[in-house]
């Protein structure tokens, strides 16, 4: 994590990461304010506070209460060295905790992240740069033997060499990235998360046998999710970009509505548009991007090859966000590597899918067959030695597909997680399945998986396999754990050998596809010097339903965005009439505005908080409709999750709108009381909300500007550095 620290006045000092900001003063016995806690305080806090969050996270699982948990630490500092200290760590247990909790208390806070680093001694590294800002040096190296090249099935460079490849790049485009976390919880399984140091929304996480496969896939991941612009879908890139020579790629063509907002010619094509519009009812107007909002300049469309004649198909750029958020998108050191796992990943869901929703009993791995994979298999070993018992399925359908699935059972909560790996190589496959399993995962995290059930209509349920897209926690039918399989066993294998295997088996997926009857469509994205590519596959590889293009499409955002952002300019007549359609659009109520338009707030803000209805709440209270607002406010308190500040400043309008709408009640008579249980300023804000002399109160005013929005610049800012990378490069293309 990168922390950037300005020096304020005196001796205070201000710290900056993330989208927090920590003040640290000196006490005046040294020279200091006493204004803030110093620099060692909040060093010895932290491990208190970590200590902490480990017995929370134990209790929270276990649904043991903490509100008569009390701990303390105290640092005991030996008197002939003031650096060789003691910390002691206390924890004070109900009467009523089994024997068995408190030891898993006592042994939670040895996992405490703070101790251990302690432990095992941090290596500082002190140094001058020019620049900060400009220093952006990967600070992922992983410094291996010289000489040594480890070569892995599906990789056409050893590894070593894709790590150092692929940090040059990207440090040659500006962006600092920094490891968050590893975890390495059971032998040849590791994951990690990294993260852009400077606009840390844009992360990914990687898996793997080993430390360096895990980093590769994960820089991997970023730079195909870099090359894809898919960090920035839905998010506004405001109007300079949005009026730019290009928006999302230099090869991008704008096509207009035709007459009465029907379809442009030029888009899609014979094979796509019954498939994205099977009813007839999809117009122009839900094909405009959301990132530019632009819909003057018409609908952006990008270019893909179509596999079956080679002919270009330009695909509007909000279908693709629509549908197929992060499915199919690969960056490899050559394109065929690439293209082997976009189509590895599209079988891996599309089967997995199949599966799931026609509730499919799989054949169970022969154990003579795991017991050719060692390493695969000590990883299983380590999860059944901690009491989760592990399915080695094959869910090839027969030999059909080259996807494998590892499912983990939990006998403390019933719940169970179904992990799908693809790759032509059975080994791989299998591998992927697992490490895909526990990426990012604790063991406590296995207790938050759902159980199984044989309620058919939830697990086929659309959007159960979003939840399965995004992080597995679907659900599973226990149909699926019947022991009559419904197909056989096949060890089967769909790999390549020699220098050209790659191009070799991704021409035998494209096949399977063809002989599926399926349209399979390519852009390769190289605009930036990385080798990365895309993949559609119309009808088979989405993940959102196609009624979603006219009933929930991401660019609903252009008929609030500008408004909410201008909100405390509006007049009477515009807040109505956005008030109108925050109602009338079919909006979920509990669902965040920043996702609704589009902005990056702090999430520690009540911007960053702000729900539909709460805004619809604040609107109907400016407009001075209190029977309206009161309800919602009734609504907000008995089901919003919200910081306290915020349900007391709620209550408090709970009770003041109650005394208005009375006839019988006088505020006068209440205000009293009212301030000494909620204080004055909170109470000042209540009234004055009342009153009409504070609008909006939490939300601090902004515009289509982005004014005061530092989080969602620095998300802007790392599109600006692929811009101008593309624009670059385009430029120099041109030229010869």
């Amino acid at each position: 994590m990168e922390i950037k620290v300005n020096f304020l006045d005196k001796l205070r000092l201000e710290a900056k990461f993330d989208d927090f900001t920590v003040i640290a003063d000196q006490p005046i016995r040294y020279k200091g304010d006493g204004s803030a806690p110093g620099p060692f305080d909040y060093f010895l806090a932290s491990s208190a506070l970590c200590a902490a969050y480990f017995v929370k996270l134990y209790c929270n699982t276990r649904d043991i209460p903490t509100e008569n948990i009390r701990l303390s630490q105290n640092n005991i500092v030996d008197p002939e060295n003031r650096y060789k200290q003691i910390f002691k760590i206390q924890v004070e247990l109900p009467a009523d905790i089994s024997d068995k909790d408190r030891q898993g208390i006592l042994r939670s806070i040895e996992r405490c992240t703070v101790k251990k680093v302690v432990q095992e001694g941090p290596q500082f590294v002190i140094e001058e740069v020019d620049s900060l800002d400009a220093d952006a040096q990967a600070l992922l190296t992983l410094q291996p033997d010289a000489g040594v090249r480890t070569c892995i099935p599906g990789k056409d460079l050893p590894l070593e060499e894709t790590i150092a490849n692929m940090s040059a790049l990207l440090a040659s485009w500006g962006i600092k990235i920094e490891i968050a976390s590893w975890r390495n919880i059971v032998p040849n399984v590791w994951s990690l998360h990294i993260r852009d140091a400077h606009s840390p929304m844009c992360f990914t996480n990687g898996k793997g046998a080993t430390k360096e496969s895990a980093l590769a896939s994960a820089l991997g991941e970023y730079i195909e999710r870099l090359n894809c612009n898919h960090f920035y879908a839905g998010a506004y890139w405001g109007q300079d970009i949005a009026d730019a020579d290009f928006v999302h790629y230099p090869n991008e063509r704008w096509f207009q509505a035709g007459p009465d907002d029907a379809l442009p010619d030029g888009i899609l094509d014979e094979h796509t548009l019954p498939i994205y519009d099977p009813d007839g009812e999809l117009r122009a107007s839900h094909l405009v991007d959301t990132n530019s909002g632009n819909a003057k300049r018409g609908i952006v469309a990008l270019p893909y090859l179509r596999q079956s004649d080679g002919a270009t198909v330009y695909f509007p750029s909000n279908l693709i966000e629509n549908l197929y958020a992060s499915n199919g998108m690969s960056a490899g050191n050559t394109l065929a590597e690439a293209q082997v796992q976009c189509l590895s990943e599209i079988f891996e869901r599309a089967v997995k899918r199949e599966i799931l929703e026609g509730e499919i009993a799989l054949p169970d791995v022969p154990q003579e067959v795991l017991a050719k994979y060692p390493r695969i298999l000590a990883g299983i070993q380590g999860l059944e030695e901690q009491g989760f018992p592990v399915l080695v399925k094959d869910a090839s359908l027969g030999g059909q597909y080259p996807v494998m699935c590892v499912t983990l059972m939990n006998p403390r909560t019933g719940g169970v997680f179904a992990s799908f790996g693809a790759h032509p190589s059975f080994e791989v496959a299998l591998e992927r399945s697992l490490t895909e399993l526990l990426q990012g995962r604790s063991f406590e995290g296995l207790n938050d998986l759902p159980a199984p059930t044989f309620a058919s209509e939830a697990v086929t349920e659309p959007y159960n396999f979003v939840e399965h897209f995004i992080d597995s926690s679907g659900l599973v039918s226990w149909r699926f754990f019947s022991a009559r399989a419904e197909y056989d066993f096949v060890e089967w294998d769909f790999t390549a050998q020699g220098k050209d295997a790659n191009a070799e088996e991704a021409a035998t997926l494209l096949g399977i596809l063809a002989d599926m009857g399926k349209e399979t469509y390519i852009a390769v994205h190289d605009e930036l010097g990385a080798v990365a590519c895309r993949i559609l596959v119309p009808g088979y590889s989405e993940i959102y339903p196609v009624e979603d293009l006219v009933w929930d499409n991401t660019n609903k955002s252009l008929l609030f965005r500008e408004d909410i952002l201008n909100l405390h300019r509006l007049d009477e007549a515009k807040l109505d009439a956005l008030l109108e359609r925050l109602e009338n659009n079919e909006l979920d109520e509990y669902s965040d505005v920043a996702t609704l338009i589009g902005i990056e707030f702090d999430e520690n803000t009540d911007w960053g908080q702000l729900t539909v209805l709460e805004l619809r709440l604040l609107i109907n209270l400016a407009l001075r409709r209190f029977e309206e607002a009161h309800e919602l406010v009734g609504a907000f308190l008995q089901y919003n999750d919200n910081t306290v500040e915020r349900k007391l400043f709620y209550q408090a309008l709970d009770a003041v709108l109650h005394v208005t709408l009375d006839e019988e009640l006088e505020i006068g008579d209440f205000e009293h009381n009212l301030r000494r249980m909620f204080g004055d300023a909170r109470m000042d804000a209540v009234l004055g909300s009342v009153d009409g002399s504070v609008r909006f109160h939490g939300l601090t005013p902004t515009s289509m500007a982005l004014e005061g929005l530092d989080r969602h610049h620095r998300l802007i800012d790392s599109y600006r550095k692929l811009h101008k990378a593309r624009a670059a490069r385009a430029t120099t293309a041109a030229r010869g």
